[in-house]
């Protein structure tokens, strides 16, 4: 079973992927700094660190669906 508490929700817009909110100092709409195109890799167990741009905060992305990044860790919830 997936630990939800470990998933960050992402959205593609124009080719890009963006959290609805950085889990660590809370900014709306972050732009994250991984492709569309990387993500069969980390599906498939390639393991991808991803530095939230608004405040250096940084988590290690283990798996990826078409909703969710996996991270290695629990992630603060959004309040």
């Amino acid at each position: 079973m997936i630990p939800f508490e470990n998933t960050l929700p992402y959205d593609e817009q124009m080719g890009d992927l963006y959290a609805q909110q950085c889990p660590y100092c809370h900014q709306k709409h972050v732009l994250l700094s991984i492709r569309p195109d990387e993500l069969p890799d980390i599906h498939d167990g390639k393991k991808r660190l991803l530095v939230f741009p608004c405040c250096n905060s940084s988590i290690t992305i283990v798996d990826a669906d078409s909703d969710y990044l996996l991270a290695n860790k629990k992630l603060p919830r959004i309040p």
